[in-house]
């Protein structure tokens, strides 16, 4: 960012299909080894299909969306929350949009969606300077 330009949304990040390579390799970079992230039998025993993504591996890419949008240098607040689980073959859509800035920091709310359905939500607080 610029000092004293306006931030500007950044054109929607399109990302997938999933696939259970990216699971797994997410689970390995996090040490998230839930049974329904890598094993089929155990998700299918949960209710779903077959393995589902972790939160985490949606909320990072959201992360990855905003800071290289604005820098992770003027990234000063993030929060998620999961809202619905990522199968395989997902193909997962980020956007964000500018809210109100105030006392140099902006306002950004943030989605991740499959097929229109917000998986992740997350609010942010960057500096805008």
């Amino acid at each position: 960012m610029t000092a004293g330009t306006p931030l500007v949304a950044p054109d929607a990040r399109r990302i997938g299909p999933v696939t259970r390579t990216d699971i797994v390799r997410f689970a390995g970079a996090g040490g998230d080894f839930n049974p329904l992230h890598h094993d089929p039998d155990a998700a299918r025993a949960a209710g779903f299909d077959d393995v589902i993504a972790m939160g985490q591996f949606q909320a990072g890419l959201l992360a990855g969306y905003l800071t290289d949008w604005v820098g992770v240098e003027n990234l000063r607040r993030l929060e998620v929350r999961f809202r619905a689980p990522v199968r395989l073959g997902d193909v997962l859509e980020l956007s964000a949009t500018v809210g109100e800035a105030a006392d140099g920091l902006t306002a950004v709310s943030l989605v991740a969606s499959v097929g229109g359905v917000v998986v992740v939500s997350a609010e942010a607080s960057v500096e805008a300077r």
